[in-house]
């Protein structure tokens, strides 16, 4: 059974296409290389080709047929998405739309969005559930709430069932070593942390004045692995007729930015350099999420919420990189 991946040449989505191939299905990989690697589409038939491309698209899904569709295909760097809003509104939202009107013309097949905890923007309670007003600070979080507007709107007009998955924040790598994070520039905090600890160049922390223990901001850090799983399950679960919805993925503890400092530490045995600097405008002090809906729509709990799993995975990762290269 065929699965069409869009961006599945990016960090989480190409963890997706190894879990889907694991599970049974075959991982047919969309993606115009942009912010992807094809060194990262292993598991199944790679397409290039560009999202808000209908031609393209059209051609891909009646060669392949897919049963189901994982949409990855994304720009998600927050502080560009403020720089450069236009360039985020056409990709994640007008080129998505184009992507829609191709699945929905081909047929209303099972469609699994890669959504995030941004939608919701400056938390008023933690830990933060689905119910939470959906009120995005920037561009990037509100390109995704459009998204699921077009989801609920294209089930009404089209019978397109859908799952929305909004996560916190990815990291971690694959065990196996075969894949990781490559981002550039790298924004994520545990990659960033362990570059410093390799580098030697001080990681910059952004405030420590915040109401936690330590100052330092609190995050919810659920593991790319774990990721994975849970849109190979909503496609299971879509497939088998299940109704459509939004659930978050989240690992309900959080971690300060100090503490992420200290397991790299421990896992590396090497002092991190760090520098102070002002807060950012914006950063809620603590984003930790609920998520037990998913638990029991999908049947999802994270099996490596362990915060050294997910750094000694990708501390291992970026060392198999350095050999590599």
């Amino acid at each position: 059974m065929n699965i069409l991946v869009t961006g599945g040449a990016g960090y989480i989505g190409s963890h997706a296409c190894k879990r889907l191939a694991a599970a049974g299905y075959s991982p047919v990989v969309y993606d115009n290389l942009s912010r992807g690697n094809r060194w990262a589409v292993k598991w199944g038939p790679f397409e290039y080709g560009d999202i808000g491309d209908f031609s393209r698209l059209s051609q891909v899904l009646q060669i392949y047929k897919p049963a189901a569709i994982m949409h990855f295909a994304a720009l998600a760097y927050v502080g560009e998405s403020v720089e450069q809003p236009l360039l985020y509104y056409t990709n994640n939202v007008s080129a998505t739309a184009m992507l829609l009107q191709a699945v929905v013309r081909y047929g209303p097949i099972p469609f699994v969005f890669s959504s995030t905890c941004a939608t919701y923007g400056i938390p008023e309670q933690t830990p933060i559930s689905e119910d939470h007003p959906q009120r995005p600070i920037n561009p990037y979080g509100y390109s995704k709430l459009v998204v699921e507007r077009m989801l609920r709107d294209a089930e009404r007009a089209h019978g397109l069932r859908w799952i929305a998955l909004r996560y916190f924040n990815a990291a971690g790598a694959d065990p196996d070593g075969e894949i990781g994070e490559a981002h550039d520039p790298e924004t994520h905090l545990i990659p960033l942390v362990i570059g410093a600890a390799r580098d030697g160049v001080p990681l910059r922390i952004f405030g420590d004045d915040y109401k936690t223990a330590d100052g330092s901001c609190i995050r919810d850090y659920i593991h790319v692995i774990d990721l994975a799983d849970a849109h190979v399950a909503a496609a299971k679960y879509l497939l088998d007729g299940g109704a459509s919805q939004a659930l978050n993925l989240a690992n309900a503890k959080g971690f300060s930015v100090k503490e992420v400092v200290r397991v790299v530490e421990q896992v590396s045995g090497v002092t991190v350099p760090i520098e102070i600097v002002s807060r950012r405008e914006g950063d809620p002090a603590v984003l930790v999420g609920d998520a037990r809906r998913a638990q029991q729509v999908l049947g999802w709990k994270p099996q490596k919420s362990d915060l050294e799993i997910q750094i000694r995975d990708a501390w291992n990762w970026e060392e198999s990189r350095r050999q590599r290269n």
